[in-house]
């Protein structure tokens, strides 16, 4: 099974809203209608870790981590991401895990936006990301 590439939280910070909850039902987040590319809704945060719903309509740039590393895991629609120099296809249930310095965006293939979970470890507060297109 090949591991597969995804992308960035990014982009908007604030477009992120904080839900802190020990239990929240990920069913339950939807994007705005009015999404243009990027809605990024926060789960939880801590020294350790921020969690995030991540939602793309059109696409996430290319760009690298210099001291974080992401999990995701892909819950609806479908992409082409690129991690490092590979490209595949991504679509529910795929679980990608990106090192920190490691190239990675994602181009969304369906019609409705990609809708994955993100985890960054450690705490991600928006100022390690590096645009690299």
């Amino acid at each position: 099974f090949v591991m597969k590439f995804l992308f960035i939280l990014v982009l908007v910070l604030l477009s992120i809203t904080q839900a802190n909850a020990s239990k929240l039902s990920i069913t339950d987040i939807h994007p705005p209608e009015n999404l243009v590319n990027i809605y990024v809704e926060k789960l939880s945060s801590d020294q350790h870790a921020s969690d995030f719903i991540v939602f793309v309509k059109q696409f996430v740039p290319l760009h690298k981590h210099l001291r974080h590393t992401e999990t995701i895991y892909i819950l609806d629609g479908t992409g082409l991401m690129r991690l490092g120099d590979e490209e595949f296809v991504v679509g529910p249930g795929d679980f990608i895990k990106v090192p920190e310095g490691t190239p990675h965006g994602v181009k969304t293939t369906s019609t409705s936006p990609l809708k994955a979970l993100s985890v960054q470890a450690p705490e991600f507060l928006g100022d390690d990301r590096v645009f690299l297109e």
